[in-house]
């Protein structure tokens, strides 16, 4: 099955489209321009033959591919996010193909010197001989998860087109804001009726997930007590400087930059303030639970230290939880990985079973109800203006989830 023009068009279509999120807004969707493509994505649904397709007000779009078989099989979910990461520019994204790669440097932009090859990208050196679609230099591609949808829209046209291909009741759904953290947060899982569902969202083409890292928000609050400089011997307490202090104070080997794999971190994203004021924000990520809970105790060791350094001053150590490892709900169903397992390996690709370092949709909808593993879509180097996707992956991610649709009717 060649289904990469038919993939690179819709890419192209939705890529244009700009979904950025914002992690400051007080809104659902947190920006109006998701709703631009999400009434697309409904108008598409309804255009092809898919039945059921809703849009509510929150934004959630759903639809219905109806079995081809007699008789009760588990109903199962395909779900992919609208919205691109706030991280860089989704504004007047420009899609280029790159047709079948032979290796070297992939010419992003001359005029920003962005060039992509296996040196800054290791990734890349399995898409020998692919075609490769980057956006041109002034934004990021959108692939994540614009891929995904384009997945799943030409794997529910061709499957409503063919019916002779034997598949029980299909549920699709799309979601906003998942690059801030929300983007099941009003979603109904009973009304959308999947006893089982994938999101197409993962990277290079033969990745599954079933885990993820388990996630708190981090919040540091220094309240300082300001004085004249000159008279500041024993009086002060600077706020900003506390906090700067406590940054610092985090061991280096537990950053992002410094970590891979199932291995741990806090960040700190964001430090504001001045003299009598500052506060820190930041993220903590871990695997394993227990793990997660030593790190934190770990800074609040830290900020106890500082407690003591500096007695004026105030300081006020919070984390929250924002989601936990999906595994701990996928592991009790077997069968789910299992199917995905074989639906890869049907395609011809060799299943890679990798952790996600970072959250998904899927993370709250197994905790909601509806185990959810992660499918590749072919793609890498997502949130910024190295992103990349190849079509040939993207075919091969559709080429699994119409497998996966035959493996739940066995």
């Amino acid at each position: 099955m060649n289904f990469k023009a038919a993939l690179y068009k819709r890419l192209e279509k939705y890529a244009r489209i700009d979904t950025q999120s914002d992690e400051n807004s007080q809104t659902f969707p947190s920006t109006k321009k998701q709703l631009v493509l999400l009434k697309l994505l409904a108008a598409e649904l309804k255009a092809i033959g898919a039945k059921r397709v809703k849009l509510d007000k929150y934004g959630y779009v759903t639809a219905e591919i109806p079995a081809t078989v007699k008789g009760k099989k588990p109903v199962v979910g395909f779900l992919a996010h609208v919205d691109t990461s706030p991280a860089a520019s989704g504004l007047g994204v420009k899609p280029q193909v790159h047709k079948a790669w032979k290796g070297g440097d992939i010419v992003i932009s001359r005029k920003h010197g962005l060039v992509l090859n296996t040196k800054n990208c290791p990734e890349l050196a399995g898409c020998r001989g692919e075609d490769i679609v980057t956006a041109s230099g002034d934004t990021l591609l959108g692939a994540d998860d614009k891929a995904g949808l384009a997945i799943i829209m030409t794997v529910a046209e061709y499957l409503l087109k063919h019916k002779e291909i034997p598949h029980g009741a299909l549920r699709i759904g799309f979601t906003p804001d998942e690059e801030v953290g929300q983007g099941v947060k009003f979603f109904d899982v009973k009304a959308f009726g999947a006893d089982v569902a994938y999101t197409v969202d993962g990277d290079v083409a033969g990745a599954v997930e079933e885990e993820n890292f388990n996630a708190d928000g981090v919040k540091i609050a220094v309240e300082g007590k300001s004085v004249h400089p000159g008279t500041a011997k024993n009086a002060m307490a600077n706020a900003a400087r506390i906090a700067a202090d406590i940054v610092a104070g985090w061991p280096e080997h537990l950053l992002p930059e410094t970590t891979e794999n199932r291995e741990g971190f806090i960040m700190f994203t964001d430090i504001s303030g001045g003299t009598e004021k500052a506060e820190v924000s930041g993220i903590a990520r871990e695997h394993d639970l227990k793990k997660l809970k030593a790190m934190e105790r770990q800074l609040e060791a830290i900020v106890a230290a500082k407690r003591l350094k500096y007695p004026l001053a105030r300081i006020d150590l919070t984390f929250k939880e924002q989601y936990r490892n999906m595994k701990e709900v996928i592991v009790k169903r077997p069968e789910i990985m299992g199917k995905l397992m074989a639906a890869v390996k049907q395609a011809g690709l060799t299943p890679h079973v990798k952790p996600v370092r970072g959250g998904t949709d899927g993370a709250r909808l197994s905790f909601m109800g509806l185990p959810t593993p992660n499918v590749f879509t072919g793609g890498y180097n997502y949130h910024g203006r190295y992103e990349w996707v190849s079509l040939d992956g993207m075919n091969k991610s559709a080429e699994v989830l119409i497998n996966l649709a035959r493996e739940w009717t066995k």
